[in-house]
This record gives structure tokens, C-alpha cells and sequence, in this order.
């Protein structure tokens, strides 16, 4: 799968636990006097353009409000939609574009899963806001970063599927759930399909996901024979969010999720041909020759 903004954001910003010291940055608050020389300049709904004398050190987080939003505020455990670019406080170069990528990055307010200059930053801010936030060096060796982050949109979104429970034919790999919804997956004796097998096993009430939209989601994958699990977000603790239906993802994905409603549980049985190819992935312990067996929990799309 390819790495999304996001994604290739967690190393520098979104990773819990990296900045620097137990510092907050709220909005307008300790900090903000930092950024006094930082100039973000234009239009709502556009890219912004971003100046500032390189290089610029920050020694603790620090936020300020560019434009205050009319919405509703921010809060622990929404999840979070936003456009945001990134920049080198050493140097004065763009790191990273949502705008550049035709798409918002989506993320928790979970101050476990991303970087608390983040977390804290955002956190209180009226949806429609943009704001400027300073994030000192990660680590020996790197920089402060500073992210200019349009809040386009947060909002509570479930943890596992709900709807209608759905039977499944005879002859699949069978799906039990915990308490809390995570699946576990046993696998028949007997040798996997040859065609892609898309079964829901929950019918959501939610609108049909459509390709190109965003979707977050929990999810369990087992190969097919053996039944070992290579990848869980429920093992992880954290959810996915990703494009669909563009190549972001395997393509039994992409063909699998696409005009599924929001809220289903979705069994895919998916051949090599549309998981990872002959190749397999050898990282994860999947061979080539391996069916892959995911059981998917669609909790939202935009």
C-alpha cells in the first residue's frame, strides 16, 4: 500500500511521544509570541503562502489562530479533517503539500497517535479555523518544523461496524467478535477461491463509499492457508485512513470497499493476483502464493 501525507508525516509530526519536552501549545496561548515573525497570507479554501526568516528555532511548541472558524470546537477523540503544508524552520522549504496531493489528511485527537505540539494546537479550535503551528526538533539532528493546518472538519466516528448482521454461505472463513468488535478470523480446511469474494458481514446505514473519497476504517488480515494475522488496526490501536478505488491500496481494496455503505462490515477473500502479486510482501510473512483474508469495519468516508 502506499504511504499517504499522513503517513509520511508520522516521523516528523504526527508521532506521539516525539516533541520536545511536556510544553503545550494552545492557540494564541504560551508560545504564540514565536510565531509573531511568521507571515501566512491567503485565500479561505486555498493553499497558503507562508514566510519567515530561515532559519527559525523554536526550543517549545507553539501555536497561534491565522483565521478563526465559526464552527463548533475541536475536541478529544474527534476525528479530525484538515489541508495542511509543512515547512523546514532551518531552511524555509516546503516539506509536504495536502494541497499539492488533492486531498485532506484525516487523524485523531488522540495525543497517543499524534504529536502533542499537534494535539494541543488544534485541540479548543473552531472548525474553519487556520491555524500556524511551530514544532520544535524531533530529535539530535533535525529541525523545527511549522505547519499551517486548515480545519476543515471534525467530527465523533464510530470504533467498530454497525447495522444489520448478515449471514454469510457455507464454505468462507468464519468471523467471531469480541466485546469491544475486534474479529477473529478461522480459516476453513479446504483450498481458497480463485475470484475475489466480497461478503458483508454487517450492513451499515451509512452512504455507499465512492472511489476517491477518504475512508477510515478498522480492519484484521489473515492469510489464507495458515491463518495468521500480519496485520491488525485493532492490535494497533489505532485506525487507517486512506483513499480507495485510486491505487492507494491492494486492488482487491479498491474493488472490495468501493459502493459499500458506511458502518458495514466487509469479509474479502482476495487471490495473490489482486493482493501483493507474486511477490508477496516477505516483511509482513505473506508469500506469493497466498490468498489474503481481511474482515474490514467501514466507519467513515468523505
Amino acid at each position: 500500500m502506499r504511504r499517504l501525507l499522513v503517513l509520511l508525516l508520522l516521523p516528523v509530526l504526527l508521532l506521539a511521544g516525539c516533541a520536545g519536552g511536556d510544553d503545550s501549545a494552545t492557540p494564541d496561548g504560551t508560545g504564540a509570541a514565536a510565531l509573531a515573525d511568521v507571515t501566512v497570507t491567503g485565500e479561505e479554501g486555498e493553499k497558503p503562502s507562508v514566510e519567515f526568516e530561515a532559519p527559525l528555532t523554536l526550543e517549545d511548541a507553539a501555536a497561534t489562530v491565522v483565521t478563526e472558524g465559526d464552527g463548533a470546537a475541536v475536541e478529544e477523540g474527534q476525528q479530525v479533517r484538515a489541508h495542511l503544508v509543512t515547512y523546514d524552520g532551518a531552511t524555509g522549504q516546503e516539506l509536504e503539500s495536502s494541497w499539492e496531493q488533492e486531498s485532506p489528511v484525516g487523524f485523531p485527537m488522540d495525543s497517543t497517535q499524534i504529536n502533542p505540539a499537534l494535539y494541543e494546537g488544534i485541540l479548543g479550535a473552531a472548525v474553519g479555523s487556520r491555524l500556524l503551528i511551530g514544532v520544535p526538533p524531533q530529535a539530535e539532528g533535525t529541525s523545527t518544523a511549522l505547519v499551517v493546518l486548515d480545519v476543515l472538519d471534525a467530527r465523533v466516528v464510530p470504533t467498530r461496524a454497525q447495522g444489520e448482521p448478515v449471514t454469510p454461505p457455507e464454505g468462507l472463513p468464519t468471523v467471531t467478535l469480541a466485546d469491544d468488535g475486534a474479529p477473529t478470523i478461522t480459516i476453513p480446511d479446504a483450498e481458497p477461491p480463485t475470484d475475489l469474494v466480497i461478503q458483508q458481514l454487517i450492513t451499515g446505514e451509512g452512504p455507499l463509499v465512492e472511489q476517491g473519497q477518504r475512508i477510515t476504517v478498522q480492519y484484521t488480515g489473515v492469510t489464507w492457508p495458515g491463518g495468521e494475522v500480519f496485520d491488525s488496526t485493532w492490535e494497533n490501536g489505532r485506525t487507517a485512513q486512506f483513499a480507495i478505488g485510486v491505487g492507494q491500496v491492494i486492488p482487491g481494496w479498491d474493488t472490495g470497499l468501493v459502493g459499500q455503505p458506511v458502518g458495514s462490515q466487509v469479509l474479502l477473500v482476495i487471490p495473490p493476483d489482486q493482493g501483493y502479486g507474486p511477490e508477496g510482501q516477505p516483511d509482513a510473512g505473506i508469500e506469493g502464493t497466498d490468498t489474503l483474508v481481511f474482515v474490514v469495519d467501514i466507519l467513515d468516508a468523505y
